[in-house]
């Protein structure tokens, strides 16, 4: 089994890519937290449109059953994505839900986009974006702009979430996408979930240059 530890050196949830589903129970043993289960492939951008993410189990049997689906959808799918395997982690639910991401500007170079998750990004397309590359007093800025700010301070009784490890994720990646301009040509960590203290990827897409 693969772990994979960070991206951009940013923190990603616990998690390790499993052949069988024994192997998916026994790191479900290990970690004593719900999981989701994940096809992967480097040719499958968008999982969730085929029914290839699982969520919020929590037993043998609901492990083993999901495992078996996934492994069905990567049979019908795998001459056109070659998989890898089935992807297990952690699953985070005390958090922030937001999007961090990155595209090769033809004018500008490396843009650095932040925004809130859910219908915040999908319908009210709430926001924001800076030039590569930018400090952390920039990113707080940035996450200032946004109209759904408020949502991190906490609202209906959740806890006010980690602003200040939202800002310097965000300037850490802008620092490696500026970084790495000749070699990705865009970056999509979605969801990135803000915790009351730290944040972790929950799933990333990178698209390397031609």
């Amino acid at each position: 089994a693969k772990k994979i530890l960070s991206i951009a050196g940013l923190p990603i949830t616990l998690e390790t890519l499993v052949q069988t589903s024994e192997e998916a129970i026994h790191f479900w043993r290990k970690i004593e937290k719900p999981v989701a289960l994940k096809i992967s492939s480097s040719n499958l951008r968008h999982k969730t449109e085929i029914g290839g993410v699982l969520l919020n189990l929590n037993d043998e049997h609901g492990i083993r059953e999901a495992f078996n689906k996934l492994s069905e959808i990567a049979k019908e799918i795998s001459e056109e994505s070659p998989i890898e395997g089935i992807l297990i982690c952690e699953m985070i639910d005390n958090g922030v839900e937001t999007v961090l991401g990155v595209v090769k500007d033809p004018v500008f170079g490396p843009t650095v986009m932040f925004g809130l998750g859910g219908i915040f990004i999908e319908i009210l397309k709430d926001v924001t974006f800076r030039v590569a590359p930018f400090d952390a007093k920039e990113a707080h800025m940035m996450i200032n702009e946004i109209r759904g700010r408020a949502i991190l301070d906490g609202v209906r009784g959740a806890p006010p979430v980690d602003v200040d490890a939202l800002a310097e994720a965000l300037s850490q990646l802008s620092l490696f996408a500026a970084t790495n301009i000749d070699n990705v040509d865009s970056i999509d960590l979605n969801p990135f979930i803000v915790l009351p203290r730290g944040a972790k990827i929950v799933d990333a897409l990178i698209i390397a240059s031609d």
